[in-house]
């Protein structure tokens, strides 16, 4: 008797939620729609399904705080929350602005858990809230004026470590000059990119793993964007050594993507080595009883 007294209250909470489901598919789907038909398809942009998948699983596994009995809900500040996230919708919508018609999918969620769960609903789900972010494209001008400092970063640096190990290589702004041929390091070299992706997935890895000590997540969040950066450098100087000893096609072929996954994946690994040392060296006080 319990067991269906309880199967119809979270029947009838799952009904509570299946109008703000429906508005929010009919708001959404369109957009994504045309991104997976965009710029999705672009290698910028290529993260953009496996975030939103990441989302809806962060959503779904803690399901329980949306089933739970309303606590305090916050309704004058959720709607007015919600509102505003409609207005950044419309506006961006209309004016074809897609960090306002993704990005107020932030507002909107934060207005329906404090209106439906109040302030345990918005605390609950901050984490899938924050990563909303990485679903947003980033502003032209923003990226332009990372790429480039980072372009010639990643060339000079290139260029001299090769120098040091004897190559004949010489710079001009972002064009490398290797024996006979010249490389231009280009937008997808700047490692804009891997950055945005590595501190994803490391950002998640934390948030997964839960490690309780403040200075440990501090590091490893500090040390993303370094190991990223180092990661692109060593991609530059493995496509470089590939056209020089191999020629052009070599370097401008398969290897010029797989080389991209590869060192992703060699970064990521960099993170869980330096997260392993860092459980041993940094230890969680232990708790008397």
């Amino acid at each position: 008797m319990s067991a269906t007294l309880e199967n119809l209250q979270m029947r009838d909470k799952g009904t509570e939620w299946l109008p703000i489901l429906v508005g929010i598919l009919v708001l959404y789907v369109p957009v994504f729609y045309a991104l997976a038909n965009g710029i999705w398809q672009d290698d910028e942009y290529a993260h953009g399904p496996i975030i939103l998948a990441v989302l809806i699983w962060l959503i779904w596994d803690r399901r329980s705080i949306l089933m739970a009995p309303p606590q305090a809900p916050a309704h004058v500040a959720g709607v007015a929350l919600l509102l505003f996230g409609l207005l950044m919708y419309v506006a961006g919508h209309s004016q074809t602005i897609r960090i306002l018609e993704i990005g107020s999918l932030i507002p909107i969620l934060a207005g329906v858990l404090l209106a439906m769960r109040g302030r345990t609903g918005l605390v609950g789900y901050w984490f899938m809230l924050l990563f909303i972010v990485y679903l947003v494209p980033l502003p032209g001008p923003f990226v332009d004026g990372l790429t480039g400092p980072l372009k010639q970063d990643v060339s000079s640096i290139a260029e001299q470590l090769l120098y040091w190990a004897g190559y004949p290589i010489a710079r001009s702004g972002v064009i490398l000059t290797i024996g006979p041929y010249q490389l231009l390091v280009a937008d997808a070299c700047s490692g804009i990119n891997s950055m945005f992706s590595l501190s994803a997935v490391g950002l998640l890895y934390l948030y997964l793993m839960r490690r309780p000590s403040w200075l440990h997540n501090g590091i490893i969040l500090a040390s993303l964007l370094p190991i990223a950066f180092c990661a692109n450098v060593v991609r530059v100087i493995f496509l470089v050594l590939v056209t020089y000893h191999l020629g052009d096609e070599a370097g401008q072929g398969f290897l010029h993507k797989f080389s991209g996954m590869v060192l992703f994946l060699v970064a990521l690994i960099v993170v869980l080595l330096l997260d392993a040392l860092l459980s041993r060296i940094i230890r969680s006080p232990q708790r008397q009883v």
